[in-house]
């Protein structure tokens, strides 16, 4: 028989880490939603966690960097599904931009729906300080996308972005999914004023 003693393996730290980031982020999404990001207070956040608060400082800086990253989380998820979603629909063969944009449109009207709780939180208005500046950023930057697959159609953009983003604050709001679909059969209908000129006059 051999003497050497049989070798325990303990979870790596990485590992422990991450659950404890995960746990964290869990709890501080529990929490935002029940009581508002203002009333929140790291101490729910841990004791929620089952946690340290010596744990939550190591993962994140504080209440704000956990709302921020459960902000960021969200939108990738998001992205990926639109993304997704555009993919699709020119590998099924769509080229017309409108009837791409109304299928990632779609998807993310119903990742908005199936995450109803975190999106409502976001629309809520109560989020750290200068998360309306966050919000404003990333507008800006997915009306620059949509810029780009109607090749700078400047009005339109304008026009289908802010239709498609009043879309999704009511439908949060509501969670009326027959909504979201007449919203989008609208949208999908929209086309720039140079097209619709040239179709009347034609």
């Amino acid at each position: 028989m051999s003497d050497v003693e049989p070798v325990v393996v303990q979870p790596r730290t990485s590992e422990r880490g991450a659950a404890t980031r995960s746990a964290l982020l869990a709890a501080a999404r529990e929490i935002f939603v029940s009581k508002g990001f203002a009333e929140a207070g790291v101490t729910d956040v841990v004791a929620k966690a089952d946690a340290s608060v010596g744990s939550l400082y190591h993962h994140f800086s504080g209440k704000a960097d956990l709302y921020l990253t459960l902000w960021e989380e969200f939108q990738a998820k998001q992205t990926q599904r639109t993304k997704q979603a555009a993919r699709a629909a020119r590998s099924a063969g769509e080229s017309d931009p409108m009837s791409v944009f109304v299928s990632a449109a779609r998807a993310y009207l119903d990742g908005c729906l199936e995450d109803r709780e975190l999106a409502a939180l976001f629309l809520r208005g109560d989020g750290p300080p200068g998360f309306d500046v966050v919000m404003s950023d990333r507008l800006r930057k997915w009306a620059q996308r949509n810029a780009a697959l109607f090749e700078d159609e400047s009005a339109l953009v304008v026009v289908i972005t802010g239709a498609l983003a009043a879309a999704v604050s009511e439908v949060v709001r509501t969670g009326d999914r027959a909504l979201s679909e007449e919203v989008l059969a609208i949208i999908g209908q929209i086309r720039p004023a140079t097209s619709a000129t040239a179709s009347s006059s034609g």
